[in-house]
C-alpha cells in the first residue's frame, strides 16, 4: 500500500466507497406480469407505503448521490427518498430495467411454458429475449454504470470527510447482476439472489475487492423472507419477485 509521502497529490481523498441498491416498489405489475421497459408502471398504494417506510429507513444518510432508473416506478421510488434525504435524483439509463422485448408485458404464468423460460432460469447467462435485450448485456452495462460512478464520486470526496455513500434505485435482475460481479459470481448463478421490492442491498468498493454488508434487507420480520411456492420447486421470479406483499399471490412465479 502506498505511504502518504508516495501518494500523488491527485489520488482520491478515499479508497472506499459504498453503493446503496434499492429496488423500487411495488405495482400492479409486480407479481402477474413482467413490466419490463412498458411506459406507465407507476407504484400502486402498497409501493407508495414501501417507499414512504425506505425514506424514513434511510433517514440521516447523506448519499454523495441519488441514482435512477429512467422508467416511471424507480423515479417514484427515488423522489421520495429524495423528499426525504433533501438530495436531488440523478437519471441513469444504465440502470434501466432488462429490455425483455415481446416478453413485456406477458404473464409469468404464461412465460414459465415458453422454452426460453429453462435457459433464463438455468443458463441466464445464454438468454437473450426475443426483440429484446441478452441478460449479459443489462449486466455489462448495469456493472459498468457503477464502476463509473464509484470512480466519479470518490475523485469528488474532500479529505477528512467520511467515506462517500451513494443510493441507486433500479430493477430487480439489475440489482442481481450487480451483487453477482460484486461477489464474483458467473451470471449463471444470478438465480440464486433474491430482490424484494423496497430493499436495500448494501456494497462497499474497495481498492482491493468488494464486499457485501446487507441484501434484500426490507425491514421487514423474518417471516417475511420465506421462499415462495415457485421458489421451493426451484424457480426464481424473472425480474425480482414481489416479496410478501399482501396482494402477491406466493403460488406463481413473479416478476
Amino acid at each position: 500500500m502506498a505511504t502518504r509521502a508516495d501518494t500523488p497529490d491527485d489520488a482520491p481523498a478515499h479508497e472506499a466507497i459504498t453503493l446503496l441498491l434499492v429496488r423500487h416498489g411495488m405495482t400492479d405489475a409486480t407479481g402477474p406480469r413482467l413490466a419490463g421497459r412498458a411506459p406507465g408502471v407507476h407504484l400502486n398504494d402498497v409501493g407508495r407505503d414501501q417507499a414512504s417506510r425506505l425514506a424514513e429507513r434511510l433517514a440521516g444518510l447523506a448519499p454523495a448521490a441519488l441514482v435512477s432508473s429512467p422508467l416511471e416506478r424507480c423515479q417514484e421510488t427515488s423522489e421520495a427518498i429524495a423528499e426525504r434525504l433533501g438530495t436531488p435524483v440523478t437519471t441513469d439509463d444504465r440502470f434501466v430495467e432488462c429490455d425483455y422485448g415481446s416478453w413485456t408485458g406477458r404473464s409469468l404464468t404464461d412465460l414459465a411454458a415458453e422454452p426460453l423460460w429453462r435457459v433464463v432460469q438455468d443458463h441466464p447467462s445464454a438468454a437473450r429475449f426475443p426483440g429484446g435485450e441478452a441478460l449479459a448485456t443489462t449486466s455489462a452495462r448495469a456493472v459498468e454504470a457503477v464502476r463509473d460512478w464509484n470512480g466519479r464520486l470518490l475523485e469528488q470526496a474532500r479529505p477528512g470527510s467520511a467515506p462517500p455513500v451513494y443510493v441507486v434505485c433500479g430493477h430487480g435482475d439489475v440489482v442481481k447482476a450487480i451483487v453477482a460481479d460484486a461477489l464474483g459470481m458467473h451470471l449463471d448463478l444470478f438465480q440464486r439472489l433474491r430482490v424484494d421490492p423496497c430493499s436495500v442491498t448494501s456494497l462497499t468498493y474497495t481498492r482491493t475487492r468488494p464486499f457485501l454488508n446487507k441484501l434484500n434487507d426490507t425491514g421487514e420480520p423474518l417471516a417475511g423472507a420465506l421462499p415462495t411456492a415457485a421458489e421451493t420447486r426451484g424457480d426464481a421470479a424473472v425480474g425480482g419477485g414481489a416479496g410478501q406483499a399482501p396482494e402477491a399471490d406466493a403460488g406463481t412465479p413473479r416478476p
